[in-house]
């Protein structure tokens, strides 16, 4: 069956196309132009988009489960769900997961840091979430491995072996370091850890393991550059020192940052918390190598969930409600602590506008991409609200009368007109992710690519139009109609394959056999573990 599109303003900027036209979908692709069976659905007065793409969002994985069983009063399993229960804020199960992104027109998200030893747990969850492909990181960067390499002087080429073998292993499609030796120093009860520190028995620094990860994945050829987790976040001047350090240390190389709002923190004031949105914007416009995710944060009950122990551990007098778990184990380990952000709260408040500040403030939205670090910042159906915002001076300036005075005087915002265009809202959930992944056939509407598509009723209220997708469509099949999920195929996940040296696999099999007592293969996704057609393979 061929599907037609008619009539609608088609807005596609890796295509450098909007304008009022149709769209032709067939098996699952775009196509040039309509033959046989034909349905049309009349997109008169709507707007086109590829579907949406989320590059950083926690949706699966050891830690996203210790936050469901940290909280249970949240999401009770054995009722029914209505819609304003406090588990509309903080979080779902796969289902729900897959059926509210497809609701908003996103058709893939990726998991941005699943632990080696956790990968097939992880892949296990992802293969549950309906409709939407997805994808994960694999986070490298605290594993005794790979720091004991490169504490003896380990070659590029065998850190490079290394590195794809654990890509390949845990079904990756690209690399994460969470605050690179951080969790090793922790583990030797270091409890503040810079960018220039050494992790104790290993005398290796942040700057040296971002530094080999980085490289690596470049000669690797991965696609989506190495995505930084930065030291001390959340830590006002600290945190934003150690993002300035990082980004100085890409010299040249690409390199992804994330949730860089939580070190977006300066000391001014007698509350000592400011904004120092416009140095990091700064850097991030002056280096064109560098990518960024925000991290924004919004009002309501949430919970933090994190591979940084370190800062989950010094966050646990925040939590709201007073409960955490930290896992101090293999590697990264990390924890989750729940948070209530307050629009009352001067700090909560300031979090808030310091996000907004660096979304308008960095100039390209080809490198700065739309995330709420969900559930970090906020979860990720606060997206319709949070579009309206950066599109709205007036709504912002609603919003920032609301909160406690001292945050006008701290923070930039109130004196920033910018308002985002739909064609930088599509740029920057569409087409700049699928570019940043490696995925040519994704956020565009160009003949040949992946049918998957979104189509929103314009209108004065932006978060009902990016609440409730008017059409949706995943691999050419109808999946939403009228705001409302209609169908909900099994999406796939993407995963990069890579060859993996003969040499690097006998020396992990010795060393997780001596370390752990484990054979080499229980950490490996191997081929039929999820059975069906679950993974896709990327180049």
């Amino acid at each position: 069956m061929t599907i037609l599109l008619k009539g609608g303003r088609v807005l596609d900027p890796a295509a450098g196309r909007d304008a009022i036209g149709d769209v032709v979908v067939a098996d699952g692709r775009i196509a040039e132009g309509a033959s046989g069976a034909v349905e049309v659905i009349d997109c008169t007065g709507l707007v086109v988009m590829a579907g949406g793409i989320d590059i950083h969002s926690h949706i699966a994985g050891g830690l996203v489960n210790t936050a469901r069983l940290l909280l249970p009063e949240f999401h009770p399993a054995h009722a029914p769900r209505p819609a304003g229960t406090p588990l509309s804020q903080v979080g779902w199960t796969t289902w729900e997961t897959g059926t509210r992104y497809a609701q908003m027109g996103f058709t893939m998200v990726v998991e941005p840091a699943m632990g080696p030893s956790g990968a097939l747990h992880t892949h296990l969850e992802l293969a549950d979430i309906p409709i939407i492909d997805r994808a994960a990181l694999v986070v490298l960067g605290n594993d005794d491995f790979l720091l004991s390499r490169l504490r003896d002087g380990a070659s590029e080429a065998e850190i490079d072996d290394y590195v794809a073998w654990q890509v390949s292993a845990a079904g990756a499609l690209g690399v994460k370091c969470i605050n690179a030796g951080g969790s090793a120093a922790f583990k030797a009860d270091v409890r503040t850890f810079g960018f220039d520190d050494e992790v104790p028995g290993y005398g290796l620094s942040s700057r040296h393991i971002v530094k080999a990860l980085q490289d690596s994945v470049q000669r690797l050829g991965i696609a989506h550059p190495l995505h930084v987790h930065c030291n001390n976040l959340g830590v006002p001047g600290e945190g934003e020192a150690a993002a300035e350090a990082t980004m100085l240390a890409a010299e040249g190389v690409p390199m992804h940052l994330a949730h860089i709002q939580f070190y977006g923190y300066g000391t001014d004031g007698r509350r000592g918390f400011s904004s120092q949105a416009r140095r990091l914007a700064d850097l991030v416009n002056a280096r064109p190598e560098l990518t960024v995710d925000i991290g924004q944060v919004m009002f309501g009950q949430t919970v933090t969930i994190s591979s940084d122990e370190l800062r989950q551990f010094a966050g646990r007098p925040l939590a709201r409600p007073r409960k955490s778990a930290i896992i101090d184990g293999d590697a990264n380990g990390g924890g989750a602590v729940p948070m209530n952000y307050r629009r009352a709260d001067y700090y909560n408040a300031m979090q808030w506008a310091i996000g907004l500040e660096l979304f308008l403030m960095i100039d390209d939205p080809w490198r700065v991409f739309f995330t709420t670090d969900h559930p970090n910042g906020a979860p990720f159906t606060t997206y319709p609200d949070l579009f309206a915002l950066l599109m709205s001076r007036d709504l912002r300036a609603e919003w920032l009368d609301a909160l406690p005075p001292g945050v006008r005087k701290r923070s930039a915002l109130a004196d920033l007109s910018r308002e985002y265009t739909l064609p930088e809202i599509a740029i920057m959930t569409r087409a700049a992710p699928a570019r940043l992944l490696g995925l040519p056939d994704r956020g565009t509407l160009a003949p040949g690519a992946r049918a998957d598509i979104a189509v929103y009723r314009p209108g004065a209220d932006v978060a009902a139009m990016f609440g409730a997708a008017e059409h949706v469509l995943k691999d050419g099949a109808p999946v939403v109609r009228g705001g409302r999920v209609t169908a909900t195929p099994a999406g796939h996940t993407m995963a990069l394959s890579r060859p993996r040296d003969r040499a690097m696999v006998r020396r992990l099999e010795t060393f997780y056999d001596e370390k752990y007592g484990l054979p080499l293969h229980w950490f490996e996704v191997e081929d039929g573990a999820l059975g069906g057609d679950v993974l896709e393979v990327v180049p």
